[in-house]
């Protein structure tokens, strides 16, 4: 999952999800003000076998 979060005036103003990075990043490049994108990982998703510990 992904998740843009977006403040303004320096407070939280709005947050969207996206299942997919590519629509996450579209929409990202399109919102104004500051914002973060981040990816959610689920520290149980099985789905998930190609990261490796740090």
């Amino acid at each position: 999952m992904w998740v843009i979060t977006v403040y303004s005036n320096g407070c939280y103003d709005k947050m969207f999800e996206f299942e997919v990075e590519q629509e996450a990043k579209a929409a990202f490049k399109t919102i104004q003000g500051y914002k973060i994108l981040t990816q959610v990982i689920y520290h149980k998703d099985h789905s998930i076998n190609h990261l490796t510990p740090v």
